[in-house]
């Protein structure tokens, strides 16, 4: 025999993954928005981890480099 339970739980995730699904289709530019968000964190984050891990350099090389570019 079922547990009541048991049914009641796999028709409540159910019904929270269709009411998920239904809102990421509605909202797909939200959602998109917040993805793009997420991903220029983490790739920030990411690159001060590697800054913090580099060697320090004067204002003056910055400059210097940033001339030679244009």
């Amino acid at each position: 025999m079922t547990n009541p339970a048991n049914i009641d739980e796999t028709r409540i995730k159910y019904l929270f993954k269709q009411a998920l699904v239904e809102v990421i289709e509605e909202n797909q530019d939200l959602v998109s928005s917040i993805l793009v968000d997420a991903i220029e964190d983490i790739g920030l984050s990411r690159a001060i981890e590697e800054g913090e891990k580099s060697k320090t350099v004067t204002r003056e090389e910055i400059f210097n480099v940033l001339s030679e570019e244009q």
